[in-house]
């Protein structure tokens, strides 16, 4: 399946349409059955045993729930956490903030262009930045620039994305069955047929012998890449 990316209806839409706020917690729902706060909490358990981090970056955090599941996992062993949720629409309510503080985390959420924040944000590093259903939004071109400031922002990245697949493709198109409104079911295809497999992230992320990365399909629709600075 050769790599397409189309533009999706709810980077169109204002966030507080119905048919966005709709489409978004259907999200919600599929990141549920495809299981990426599991895949996450996965990619994130090696982190785990080093110091933890103060301070953690989502870029495309959409309403910060999916955030805010693996905070409700890590907090027991990571206290104090700075989250940074950066996204384009301003999706995050009050309620989701409040919920991360009281596990103990702050939580700031900041609309803005993804390129320009991380070009020129003074906010300097986080030791995370995650990304979910967000790198497939991204031509070669733009992902390949994307990813270079990343890396200049951390020493470790995790992102899960839709795997570039004939069973995901095949399920993107059966979601109107779970209660998906016309929004997702449009956005769904798409979403897949941007999707990656192989190594096509680890060919845009930035020459260098100083980070280690892994990219592997995950669970049944997805697909996972991580890069970690060596000695980090």
């Amino acid at each position: 399946m050769k790599r397409i990316v189309e533009a999706e209806w709810l980077d169109a839409l204002p966030a507080h349409d119905p048919g966005a706020l709709g489409s978004r917690r259907d999200l919600d729902v599929l990141n549920r059955v495809m299981g990426h706060a599991w895949i996450l909490r996965g990619l994130l358990e090696s982190r785990a045993e080093t110091e933890p981090p103060r301070r953690i970056l989502e870029i495309g955090a959409g309403d910060g729930s999916l955030m805010l599941r693996l905070a409700k996992y890590f907090s027991p062993r990571w206290k104090h956490v700075e989250t940074v949720l950066v996204d384009c629409k301003p999706a995050v309510s009050d309620e989701t903030l409040a919920a991360f503080a009281a596990l103990g985390w702050s939580a700031e959420s900041i609309t803005s262009d993804v390129f320009n924040w991380l070009e020129t944000s003074d906010t300097g590093m986080a030791d995370i930045i995650i990304s979910n259903l967000f790198l497939h939004q991204f031509t070669e071109p733009e992902l390949k620039r994307l990813l270079g400031l990343v890396s200049a922002r951390t020493r470790f990245f995790a992102a899960c994305e839709p795997r570039r697949a004939t069973i995901p493709f095949t399920f993107s198109k059966l979601v109107g069955f779970i209660g998906c409104n016309r929004v997702t079911r449009h956005d769904a295809p798409l979403s897949v047929q941007a999707g990656f497999t192989g190594r096509e992230i680890s060919q845009l992320w930035p020459a260098s012998d100083g980070w280690r990365l892994r990219e592997h399909a995950a669970h049944f629709f997805s697909h996972a890449f991580v890069a970690e600075k060596i000695g980090s």
